[in-house]
């Protein structure tokens, strides 16, 4: 071969040989493992709570693989004491936003507001299907046209047999006891296996509605389950949780031993208990009067539903309540929590324009206070009791159960599902921590259960699980409809306007010499009393008219720092004088 023929041989050779041969093949052979080929790992099941962790209420919690994400409820919990001016709490969903794209649907256990509440606020920023059983969706369906989103949203109502399938997972159903109808724990099929989300639930034996389904319980558990998500709220309290047909009969007897009118408080979804009452007030011959718009909405569902049975004549307009005695009305509301705007909280104050208290009355409270609201419960049975009515609360006559398992309705659960790993939900961290130790009684060892905070994920494999790494979460406020992001400021200023009170200084300053030719004049609300002040305030006026009128003889005039230097000398003034430092207000007037 001539040397020119070699030439282009060596460069053709150079043209079909791979770049850096000789070094990526010996950086394979130093990573690759003998007799095996190298592959990259398979993705996990990833699990998180956006909300209902630590906590009770504003559940929400999300099951991904690769590029599709189930979400399971979406709820709200109420602000205690120290958010003045907050309405509702719900979950931040910046991760779902960001993963909008990966959204197959948003599946709801059932129609209470620590489930459903967030939908009018999380729908407003993710545009997803929302699935839920028929009272569920109609409850939805009711909140979703008062705050005029109806025809934005896509609603689906399932039914137990219904099974819903994309490329990744697969979503059915199996029917729970709860205090509302048409309660779903949720199943999601991965292909490591099932997660499975019990929503709230009970085992009552003779219950008012249909019986959950043991039978698909132990089929799902049969058929092998990745994980379990399970309710949490009364892991603390022993045995069985009551039946909610034995409240319907400690009803009627407490309506037979009331002469007088009867107002009875309850949650507004506890529909099985409207229908006990409604049971109960036929057997006395008792009209109804339904009072509270939340109340109303779920009567006027629940009737449209088959749920709620009124015989026709039966409900009465609160405007006729005085064409019948005493002894024949009955009136339904809400306020069992105690909340202040609630209809029986506006009655036991006298602030109700169509009911008042009156003594013979009896007012039957038929739940318990949720954490942190036992305050305001036994505020309004003190104002109640004051206006001279027989209030029934607490465990007198039973009038109340609750629809959470007890512990052994919590280890029958899992004796059900016999999960590999198991996440107790919903609940405070003691509750949380009590529901732990009971996994670990029914055989679960410690290295497969987690309790979690929100934001935190678990990554889960076919054999294995560990916490994975931490996502957006925590809390939105919701004010007079609004969603607030940030409000920490806020609340630390409401805060402090509640315990030490504001002082509003007012003055007017000619702008070009900077002399004072008003004021300064301090007007005060929650800190002291201005009558009894006078000295105290007459002296503070001085003392900051010295203090400005210094600091005009050596700088210009600016408003900016007019108002700084008030702030500053009026809080020194007020912590030295009376030890307090409230929230000073400061208005120049410019001249």
């Amino acid at each position: 071969m001539n040397e020119a023929k070699m030439k282009e041989a060596k460069m053709k050779e150079a043209k079909t040989k791979p770049a850096n041969t000789a070094n990526t093949t010996n950086a394979n052979a130093a990573n690759a493992k003998p007799g095996r080929r190298s592959k990259s790992s398979p993705p996990p099941v990833r699990i998180f709570s956006l909300g209902g962790i630590g906590e009770i209420g504003k559940n929400m919690y999300g099951i991904e693989y690769k590029n599709e994400i189930v979400i399971v409820d979406a709820g709200l919990k109420f602000p205690d004491s120290r958010l003045s001016g907050i309405d509702y709490i719900i979950p931040d969903i910046s991760y779902l936003t960001q993963n909008q794209h990966k959204i197959k649907g948003l599946f709801l256990t059932h129609g209470h507001e620590d489930h459903i509440g967030a939908l009018p606020f999380v729908l407003r920023q993710l545009s997803v299907p929302v699935y839920g059983g028929p009272l569920t969706i109609g409850l939805v369906r009711a909140k979703l046209e008062e705050y005029r989103m109806l025809g934005e949203v896509k609603l689906h109502v399932f039914d137990e047999n219904d099974r819903f399938d994309y490329q990744q997972l697969s979503v059915h159903f199996f029917r729970t006891t709860h205090s509302i109808p048409d309660a779903f724990g949720i199943v999601i099929d991965t292909p490591y296996g099932a997660v499975v989300h019990t929503g709230d639930f009970k085992f009552d034996f003779t219950p008012e509605d249909k019986p959950a389904n043991l039978f698909k319980m132990a089929s799902v558990g049969g058929e092998g389950v990745l994980a379990l998500l399970a309710d949490s709220t009364n892991s603390e309290k022993e045995g069985f949780t009551p039946s909610e047909r034995r409240v319907g009969g400690a009803i009627l007897e407490a309506f037979r031993q009331c002469d007088g009118r009867i107002l009875f408080a309850t949650f507004a979804s506890n529909v099985h208990r409207l229908q006990q009452v409604v049971d109960a007030a036929m057997a006395c011959n008792r009209k109804i009067v339904v009072i509270g718009r939340s109340m109303e909405k779920v009567f006027a569902i629940g009737q449209d539903l088959g749920y709620i049975r009124v015989p026709e004549g039966m409900l009465i307009d609160v405007k006729h309540i005085d064409r019948y005695e005493d002894r024949q009305i009955l009136i339904v509301c809400t306020g069992s929590q105690g909340e202040p705007n609630a209809a029986l909280s506006r009655i036991a104050s006298g602030a109700h324009r169509s009911v008042q208290i009156y003594p013979g009355d009896t007012v039957i409270f038929s739940s318990s206070p949720i954490p942190g609201n036992g305050q305001n419960v036994n505020r309004s049975i003190d104002m109640l009791m004051r206006a001279g009515a027989h209030v029934i609360y607490g465990s007198i006559f039973d009038i109340h159960t609750s629809g959470h398992g007890c512990r052994e309705d919590l280890k029958l659960m899992l004796s059900f599902i016999r999960p590999k790993y198991f996440i107790p939900i919903h609940g405070e961290y003691r509750m949380l921590l009590s529901h732990k130790n009971l996994a670990l009684q029914t055989g679960l060892t410690e290295d497969r259960i987690f309790v979690m905070n929100i934001g935190d994920t678990l990554s889960v494999y076919r054999n294995r699980a560990k916490r994975g790494r931490t996502i957006p979460a925590g809390e939105v406020f919701i004010s007079n409809g609004e969603m607030r992001l940030n409000e920490d400021e806020l609340v630390e200023e409401r805060m402090e306007l509640a315990q030490e009170g504001i002082v509003v200084v007012v003055m007017t300053v000619d702008s070009r010499t900077g002399k004072i030719l008003s004021g300064p004049d301090i007007v005060t609300r929650g800190f002291v009393y201005m009558q009894d002040a006078r000295p105290l305030l007459r002296r503070a006026e001085a003392a900051l008219r010295r203090s400005l009128n210094r600091m005009g003889e050596k700088e210009t005039y600016s408003q900016k720092l007019w108002l700084r230097t008030t702030q500053q000398v009026m809080r020194r003034y007020f912590q030295r004088e009376v030890g307090r430092t409230p929230h000073i207000m400061p208005s120049v007037l410019e001249v």
